[in-house]
């Protein structure tokens, strides 16, 4: 987990430059492709992401390992060959635990984060999962087991192969020529995350489009279809964590409400969208239609705001990247609590930004609690004898929030009498 910590040190900084090229290129062309508070919220996204894997708070229920260990029937030499033969098992996996995540109630609510989004940019494809929780993906890693593929080549490649999916969630590249029959392109996977409906649950490959051609869930881009981004029903938040246990809260209000106890039970394995007839009249749930124009989730923000939720995402960032980068200091709990001091801060700052009734009052609260963490002994000691920049930071940071919260709260008691 060390060099993985290692190596997104690396990757993260890499992302966010490609992703600021790009809204650069957008609003010098007059294209933009970004809205402020879905870029924050998508990055914010990524962050609770890495947290989850650096933090290994997956509960493994097959490893990878134990299937090469009981199933493998020959074993190869490391060689280029057997690198190129992982990586295609590692894309034929992929695609078939996407295709999952499409197709069924329970396994939507660990992807529904990655299309929430109704803008389509190379910060969407940070959107990923924490509600993934369970470890059983390698089962489609089986071939590769039987082949003694080595659990070493396969997690080297799995990253990668996963770094490899994030160019092409971009509008500005259009179609590539010959690469349109070999590799996923920016225009097939703007097709995968359109609500259209020609265009739903296909695309779902991820490095190479052979997958869909040949299960039958290809698509091409068409002209007179222009895309259309989000999902069915629109998520109306930019908090990640909301976002992703929202589609599993109303799954369990379902269960909870119908009165079949065929459906009580069997609701999670039903297909994507499926409700009980008689909670779907009770209680239906507004969805949207890409024929129809709708209004995209944006709250009206004045330039403090923004300004606010940037200064938050801007510090949660450093104090992850402090985190990555001095990852062999901290001990399991050590890391296990400043993660949850993150994961909290970008719950805070994002509900904020929802406009929730409760959220000022969290966010006071959990700015006074992140003062804390670094003020009490055990921590203060800790972060003075190992990495004292973050805990100079870290205090700093804090109180400038607190403070700033107080300000903004004047501000908005003063605007209110005004207005009154």
């Amino acid at each position: 987990m060390e060099v993985y910590a290692k190596v997104l040190l690396w990757v993260v900084p890499l992302f966010l430059i490609l992703i600021i090229i790009e809204i650069a290129y957008g609003h010098f062309t007059g294209k933009q492709t970004h809205n402020f508070m879905d870029t924050l919220s998508s990055l914010s996204s990524g962050m609770t992401n890495i947290l989850k894997d650096i933090l290994g708070l997956v509960v493994v229920i097959v490893s990878y390992p134990f299937l090469v260990e009981h199933l493998s029937v020959i074993s190869f030499e490391n060689s280029l060959w057997l690198n190129v033969i992982a990586f295609i098992c590692v894309d034929f996996a992929t695609y078939w635990n996407h295709r999952l995540n499409h197709k069924i109630n329970f396994f939507w609510n660990q992807h529904v984060i990655h299309h929430s989004s109704e803008e389509f940019n190379l910060a969407c494809a940070l959107r990923q999962s924490v509600s993934d929780l369970l470890g059983y993906t390698a089962l489609f890693l089986i071939p590769a087991a039987i082949l003694g593929v080595h659990p070493k080549v396969i997690a080297l490649l799995a990253p990668l192969h996963l770094f490899g999916q994030f160019w092409y969630h971009t509008q500005h590249i259009g179609k590539l020529g010959v690469l349109e029959y070999i590799l996923v392109t920016p225009s097939q996977h703007r097709v995968h995350h359109a609500i259209n409906p020609i265009y739903i649950d296909k695309n779902l490959a991820a490095i190479f489009c052979v997958w869909d051609r040949m299960f039958g869930t290809f698509q091409e881009e068409l002209d007179e279809e222009p895309p259309v981004y989000g999902v069915l029903k629109p998520v109306h938040s930019w908090n990640p964590l909301i976002i992703n246990y929202q589609y599993l809260w109303g799954m369990i209000q379902d269960a909870w409400h119908t009165q079949s106890w065929k459906d009580k039970l069997t609701l999670w394995w039903r297909p994507t969208g499926y409700r009980p007839k008689d909670v779907a009249l009770k209680f239906p749930r507004k969805t949207v239609n890409s024929k129809i124009p709708f209004e995209k989730y944006n709250h009206e923000m004045s330039f403090y705001k923004k300004g606010w939720a940037l200064f938050q995402w801007l510090c949660i960032t450093f104090i992850l990247l402090f985190l990555l980068a001095n990852y062999e200091s901290f001990s399991s709990f050590q890391a296990l609590l400043l993660g949850g001091l993150i994961m909290v801060s970008i719950f805070g700052f994002t509900s904020l930004m929802d406009n929730y009734s409760w959220s000022y009052s969290f966010e006071m609260g959990r700015n006074f609690v992140g003062l804390l963490f670094f003020s009490i002994p055990y921590q203060s000691e800790f972060y003075l004898s190992k990495i004292p920049s973050l805990f100079y930071f870290g205090l700093i940071y804090f109180s400038i929030s607190i403070v700033a919260l107080q300000l903004m709260d004047q501000k908005k008691k003063t605007n209110s009498l005004n207005e009154g």
